[in-house]
């Protein structure tokens, strides 16, 4: 099917009213791309064409042989903007979805919400970034997921932004209990038999200054409570309960003309779904002397890095080159090959010849340490993309 056949059967869906006005405009955007690349290590098979650090094996062969060629097309993505007019100012929407699946959809090329936002002023409702992240750290890659070490979450949230523009304030009522990789929460609290018990949305705010062109610098954080009921049969009882928080340092800093420096540094207890690839939020520990109750649930440390140079060649040519790590500080009674340490470096070459049209090469590099039990792993990855963009106002 042509693009513009397509475009005018899905403005056909589109209820005639957001057109009643000539002041309102509407967006269909997106882009086609293909993942091409070698894997000379071996990676659990749902995530074939990215680099998760927690997904590398925990002991030696876990995931079959390595040295393995893939192709995708699970980046490609598809959304709609809306800038309407209304008496109270203009009404801002998003709705967004890519063809990456995870959670129950792992490993398969299927349709995923990215977002599914609208604000009206100071006010915005919906699924959009999380106010603990800071999109802009994300660098100028192709491999999909991105640092390990960087807070990174699209959540249902209501949000308050008394400040905006360059420099900004927002804070935000997000949705407990969500996770990044899309699996059930459940499987992120280490203790058999419970069940989680969200009593209060999760709290997050950022202030980001901006004073001139040379950058900016944005201080964000999160509060959130996170309980569990034992539902088990044996005599004693494990329900308990953690507060989970953190705190998130992160700039752009304009090096020149053609470089762009993007870092952050955080840390925090009880957050690890807010991060881009981390484990469980809740551990277990000795509770010496409880006879009804001999073990309990902590909030676990989590602390994550990412510094990573973007430089522009020319007009047609760019790269980008960094680090990023996540650390976990884990429980007492984590299991020895549980995960505690994850590191990724990425260096690319990318070719624009015209607008709209990408292509380039990729090194990629990951690395997981064990808790205890002295295993490591790597995966290393070269990758060709090819990217084609589009994109029409209506």
């Amino acid at each position: 099917m042509k693009t513009s056949r397509f475009v005018a059967l899905l403005l056909a869906t589109l209820p005639a009213t957001l057109f009643a006005q000539t002041e309102t405009k509407i967006t269909v955007y997106g882009f086609t791309m293909m993942d091409a690349g070698y894997n000379a290590n071996q990676i659990h098979p749902d995530w074939y064409d990215v680099i998760r650090d927690t997904k590398l094996p925990s002991f030696k062969n876990e995931f079959g042989p390595n040295g393995n060629t893939y192709f995708s097309a699970r980046q490609s993505r598809l959304g709609v903007k809306g800038l309407i007019p209304t008496d109270l100012g203009e009404l801002k929407t998003t709705f967004e979805f890519e063809m990456f699946g995870t959670g129950v959809d792992a490993g398969q090329t299927t349709i995923r919400l990215r977002h599914a936002y609208g604000e009206l002023g100071q006010f915005g409702a919906g699924q959009y970034w999380s106010p603990f992240m800071d999109i802009d750290v994300f660098p100028n890659t192709v491999e999909y997921w991105g640092p390990p070490g960087m807070a990174f979450f699209r959540n249902v949230q209501v949000r308050y932004m008394p400040i905006q523009g360059n420099t900004r304030l927002t804070f935000a009522l997000e949705r407990p209990g969500a996770s990044r990789d899309g699996g059930v929460y459940a499987d992120r609290i280490e203790l058999a038999d419970v069940k989680p018990r969200f009593p209060l949305p999760d709290l997050s705010a950022e202030y980001r200054y901006s004073p001139s062109k040379w950058g900016y610098v944005e201080l964000a954080g999160i509060y959130r409570r996170i309980e569990w009921k034992d539902q088990g049969q044996q005599a004693f009882d494990l329900s308990g309960g953690v507060s989970g928080w953190g705190v998130n340092l992160s700039s752009n800093v304009n090096v020149g003309k053609a470089d762009i420096l993007r870092l952050q540094a955080l840390y925090g207890e009880g957050i690890e779904n807010y991060m881009n690839d981390a484990p469980a939020d809740v551990g277990l520990k000795r509770n010496t002397g409880n006879v009804n109750a001999p073990v309990e649930g902590e909030a676990i440390p989590v602390s994550g890095f990412v510094g990573f140079l973007d430089h522009t060649w020319n007009p047609q040519f760019t790269s980008s080159v960094g680090y990023s790590s996540v650390n976990i500080t884990n429980s007492e009674l984590d299991a020895p090959s549980a995960f505690r340490r994850g590191q990724y470096a990425i260096g690319n070459v990318l070719w624009t010849p015209v607008p709209g049209v990408m292509s380039g090469v990729e090194l990629q590099w990951g690395n997981r340490h064990n808790f205890s039990d002295g295993f490591k792993s790597d995966i290393f990855k070269i990758q060709f993309s090819f990217k084609y963009n589009f994109s029409k106002t209506f």
